[in-house]
């Protein structure tokens, strides 16, 4: 039996359309058109109405290394109350492990170099960002529209570059069978070479959030 902040690739793959990439090195599924047009319209729309510099939870001295701007959803918005709907219907995970859903804003030659989600336990900010809600479970990544030139996202380990595509959805487990994080879910949300990329990402803790 799963933990409430968990889901399987035999859970998301139930949902008609779910690929899974066949990889002995980490559980990643792709989803084409997850999310239909106007939703991520909508979704689009706070995004650019909202945002700010994106962060680094801990910083590695180089400036350039996460260079696009992001936005804290408001989840009382209806838009974000049916993104949440869709993805516990899809997952299964209890939504009280859920972090905020957050928005990201790629303009051209904005990128983040390549990172994974999960936080090292012996890094500095452990005890500030997982004392209370433990490590980082699964990654949902939704792209919102299609980008004329660039704005890949690279998963180096396994050679593969996934593009970004209206209403496409990425999600990985962050951590190897044994609870420890993946190295090999490094991923670079690559440079946009020409237009705008719209991304959503959910992320899932071992506990509640709070």
């Amino acid at each position: 039996m799963l933990a409430p902040g968990e889901s399987s690739p035999d859970i998301l793959r139930a949902m008609g359309g779910v690929k899974q990439v066949p990889s002995p090195k980490l559980e990643l599924l792709v989803a084409d058109g997850f999310l239909p047009a106007g939703l991520c319209g909508e979704l689009i729309e706070l995004i650019d109405a909202n945002r700010r510099p994106s962060t680094l939870a801990d910083h590695n001295g180089d400036d350039y290394f996460r260079t696009s701007e992001t936005c804290d959803l408001d989840p009382a918005q209806p838009a974000v109350i049916e993104l949440e709907r869709r993805l516990r219907d899809f997952n299964g995970i209890d939504p009280a492990h859920g972090e905020p859903v957050q928005g990201q804003r790629y303009a051209v030659g904005q990128e983040f170099k390549q990172h994974t989600d999960w936080f090292d336990p012996h890094g500095k900010d452990w005890e500030e960002y997982c004392t209370v809600a433990g490590q980082r479970t699964w990654t949902f990544m939704i792209y919102l529209n299609e980008v004329e030139a660039g704005g890949g996202t690279r998963f180096k380990v396994i050679g593969k570059t996934f593009q970004p595509e209206t209403g496409k959805l990425l999600c990985w487990n962050n951590r190897k069978a044994d609870g420890s994080g993946n190295v090999n879910t490094l991923h670079h949300g690559m440079k946009v070479r020409k237009g705008v990329k719209y991304v959503i990402t959910k992320w899932y803790r071992e506990k509640p959030w709070g």
